[in-house]
């Protein structure tokens, strides 16, 4: 996963409303054109999303707290911060349309750039799968579901109404083991509110050696397969290295930061 953060972005933090709990994701497209001068410079992508943030917080009809979707993606692969995890859509304005969904917004335009790349599709899909991590349900649709509009144009709603599919040659071939341990979720790393200093899993001695490995480990002894302060304080500090601020900095692993570590199968 490829996370451009809202810090990175130069963005404070979104006043948008907050939601915990959606039915699933909505796919988005700007419906406008869009530049194909898009596929060979990311800088402009970034200024396109940029640009888009800038036009909705000048809307005053709508009236919109911040950018209306929760992320963006390009075509070069890039999750691209909006609203962000746990926050309403703003995708549908002022109305209610939308508000069951989080939404994902595809840089792609009625005319112009119009089809996604694999690396696109990628990163929509990482973007979904982050979602539900955090409230989302199992539910994929495009704009024009419920709604008269061509959004997200014809290309992308054919992969939506396909489920959302991972392009060829992105994920294991069927009957093979993922090479990389997947994100086990946030309470597997706390007892309750707090870190779960003292609990034995070789899952953390992969970590750790992974942490060492990206110039992060902070060990005096070890890794080893017992939470300690020092894999605490090691991965927060990669997770500072990723550009994460903060309290995103702080304990315990998110599944952005856990994808890009790639904590080999044990």
């Amino acid at each position: 996963m490829k996370l451009v953060t809202r810090s990175q972005l130069g963005w404070p933090s979104s006043a948008a409303p907050a939601q915990a709990k959606t039915k699933g994701v909505k796919v988005h497209y700007e419906g406008t054109a869009v530049s194909e001068d898009l596929l060979t410079n990311h800088a402009l992508c970034v200024a396109e999303w940029k640009a888009i943030r800038k036009s909705h917080l000048a809307n005053k009809v709508e009236n919109y707290s911040d950018v209306a979707y929760n992320y963006a993606v390009c075509v070069h692969g890039y999750l691209l911060e909006g609203r962000g995890l746990g926050k309403r859509t703003g995708a549908n304005g002022n109305q209610a349309l939308n508000q069951a969904h989080y939404a994902i917004l595809a840089l792609l335009g009625s005319s112009g750039l119009t089809e996604p790349t694999d690396a696109m599709l990628e990163a929509i899909r990482d973007g979904i799968e982050l979602l539900r991590e955090h409230g989302a349900g199992d539910e994929i649709k495009g704009h024009r579901d419920g709604y008269s509009t061509a959004c997200p144009g014809d290309a992308l709603y054919s992969w939506v109404r396909k489920g959302g599919p991972r392009p060829a040659g992105t994920q294991p071939a069927q009957g093979q083991a993922p090479k990389y341990v997947p994100f086990p979720g946030s309470a597997f790393f706390m007892k309750g509110s707090k870190p779960a200093l003292g609990m034995s899993s070789p899952v953390f001695t992969a970590m750790g050696k992974r942490l060492v490995a990206e110039g992060c480990g902070l060990y005096k002894v070890g890794p080893g397969p017992v939470l300690a302060q020092a894999d605490i304080d090691s991965y927060e500090k990669f997770q500072r290295k990723l550009g994460f601020t903060g309290s995103d900095a702080k304990w315990p692993p998110g599944p952005t930061s856990w994808a890009k570590l790639k904590v080999p199968k044990v």
